[in-house]
């Protein structure tokens, strides 16, 4: 769904009307068949299901299985190929490519680079603030990132005292373990979404209502929705990763350029917003 939203949000903040449509391919060997005929300017449907489309002006897909499909449906529509993420052993011979600059992306005339996730907030009226009032957003363990109760623990009872007339919200994440999930039950905090049990995304609420936001460091997505919208400052809650990986390089350009602070026992106020629309101009149709 990160990859989904990614490619809406674009859309959404260029405001044109959009359709989704769910694509696979047949088979894994079509999909590394996908690579050779890119290589070789072979560009086939009988390679992936897809329903009918209408024609569009744009094309627009984020991860890997979707990059030979966009190059397939913009061909034959003659539509423009937008692509989200620097695509991998594909050529990069896309319409326009927006390329985190965490990915190091070559320098080419139709890669544009961009500090974070392409993400279009809409608060929901799930959270409301009844006083100043602190969000935390905890994630949980990945591939590159590991959470440890221990930790998160002393993180949590800082903010607990540093915050001490200020209304608390917490919200998990599908990703959030049962451990760690009923720590934060432990808490009993003001306003408390545990996602296990309440499915519920109150996170862009959040963002619009509270002064400071704290965010564990494993999710591109809520980090670049937080330095995307609202007023809140933001910061990380560092997790304990495998060494020096894109995901640590992402959090700490965002440092570098002011808009989040990287929790070290101490808080700073980081609220510099990404305004994402200033990247789309070469999209216009």
């Amino acid at each position: 769904m990160g990859h989904v939203n990614q490619s809406i949000a674009l859309a959404k903040i260029m405001q044109y009307n959009y359709d989704v449509f769910e694509v696979t391919f047949k088979n894994r060997f079509y999909k590394a068949l996908s690579y050779i005929f890119d290589r070789l300017g072979i560009y086939s449907k009988s390679l992936f299901h897809i329903h009918a489309l209408k024609r569009y002006d744009m094309v627009i897909s984020t991860g890997s299985e979707t990059y030979y499909v966009t190059k397939v449906l913009a061909k034959e529509m003659q539509a423009k190929s937008v692509v989200l993420m620097l695509p991998k052993s594909y050529r990069l011979n896309f319409d326009v490519i927006f390329a985190q600059s965490h990915d190091t992306p070559p320098r080419q005339r139709n890669i544009l680079e961009i500090p974070a996730n392409f993400a279009y907030v809409e608060p929901q009226g799930m959270y409301k603030s009844k006083k100043k009032s602190i969000g935390i957003i905890i994630g949980g363990d990945n591939k590159v990132f590991s959470m440890h109760s221990e930790t998160l623990k002393k993180q949590l009872d800082f903010i607990k005292s540093y915050y001490k007339s200020y209304e608390i919200a917490i919200s998990t994440s599908p990703r959030t373990s049962v451990e760690v999930e009923q720590l934060i039950a432990s808490y009993h905090f003001e306003y408390e979404v545990i996602y296990s049990q309440n499915p519920i995304n109150p996170i862009p609420d959040f963002l619009k209502q509270c002064e400071t936001v704290f965010i564990t460091g494993d999710s591109t997505s809520m980090i670049s929705e937080a330095v995307s919208y609202g007023k809140s400052n933001v910061v990380i809650l560092p997790m304990k990763s495998k060494g020096n990986n894109k995901f640590t390089r992402f959090i700490d350009l965002l440092t570098e350029e002011g808009y989040v602070h990287i929790f070290d026992g101490s808080i700073e106020n980081k609220n510099k917003k990404i305004d994402f629309l200033k990247y789309t101009k070469r999209l216009q149709v």
